[in-house]
């Protein structure tokens, strides 16, 4: 698996020979079924969150695969980029169809995903609160970019490993500002639109970290139970994030607010690089490849001065 590098604007860019392939030996293409179990391996659907929707959404197990994408969203855009590369799946983070629907007809968005999916052979797989809570999961993604030590869950999995759960906490090797922290935030994630927003005292120090991929502000509770000097997480809304800061000791947590796209992207890479891994040790064949659609939902932003 090589590495997928991000451009200013937040996407993936990819020399031509960029996408990951297994070569081990009389290596061969897995079925989709197949590959399924090495996904369950690495991302287990009994660590997703009771009110998540995970798992093969469109495809059949007996097809071959040869080509994987991995993106953030399913979006109709990442679909056209999936089919036009050749991908037989498409595996996301976030679900096409969270809630119940009774129509999958081609007059709105999801219905015309679901008939390109079909039509273009093309299967969709999600990984969303299991791929949060595994070992080497979103969020330690997260947390090993920022430099986090002794890293722990915020909340353990009910049904998973003492180590797996939602959210991180750990330590930085070194006190450092919250602004220079900040700044080390806006340095490793893909650059968009929203940018970073932070609330606190710019020249406070902070060592203990917690982190939460996508939006996280219903962790709040356990953010205070661990002693956190800063608090890293994406779509913080008014009132939470207020009541936050009214709650805090001494002005902690701090808190820094990301894009929820942008939070979650970090992991894709790591990703595939894990299922390539996976897939190689089995002796499969297959080219892995991270979407290059910034699926962020905004386009620019104005602040003051």
């Amino acid at each position: 698996m090589e590495p997928v590098d991000t451009d200013v604007n937040g996407q993936a860019e990819h020399d031509a020979d960029a996408s990951s392939g297994a070569t081990a030996g009389s290596a061969d293409a897995p079925t989709l079924g197949e590959l399924l179990l090495a996904v369950e391996e690495l991302w287990p659907e009994s660590l997703a969150e009771n009110w998540d929707e995970v798992g093969l959404v469109a495809g059949h197990p007996a097809a071959p695969v040869t080509k994987v994408m991995f993106a953030v969203d399913p979006t109709l855009e990442v679909i056209e980029e999936a089919v036009e590369w050749g991908a037989e799946l498409l595996i996301t983070h976030h679900p096409l169809l969270l809630k119940g629907v009774t129509s999958v007809a081609a007059t709105t968005a999801k219905g015309r995903a679901v008939h390109r999916l079909i039509e273009s052979g093309t299967a969709l797989l999600t990984v969303h609160t299991n791929g949060d809570s595994a070992v080497g999961g979103v969020s330690d993604v997260l947390a090993d970019a920022l430099g986090l030590q002794d890293v722990a869950p915020l909340t353990v999995a009910a049904n998973g490993l003492p180590e797996e759960g939602i959210g991180r906490v750990g330590d930085l090797a070194d006190a450092m500002s919250l602004g220079d922290f900040a700044a080390r935030v806006f340095g490793i994630l893909p650059s968009v639109a929203g940018g970073v927003r932070v609330s606190g005292d710019k020249d406070g120090l902070v060592r203990r970290i917690a982190v939460c991929g996508g939006a996280g502000d219903s962790l709040f509770n356990e953010v205070r139970a661990s002693n956190a000097d800063v608090y890293v997480t994406a779509d913080l809304r008014h009132h939470p994030a207020s009541e936050a800061r009214e709650a805090a000791l001494n002005g902690r947590p701090y808190l820094v607010d990301v894009s929820h796209f942008a939070s979650e992207w970090l992991w894709l890479p790591a990703a595939a690089a894990a299922l390539g891994n996976v897939l190689s040790d089995q002796g499969h064949d297959v080219e892995i490849q991270v979407s290059t659609t910034n699926s962020d939902p905004w386009d620019f932003i104005l602040t003051p001065g």
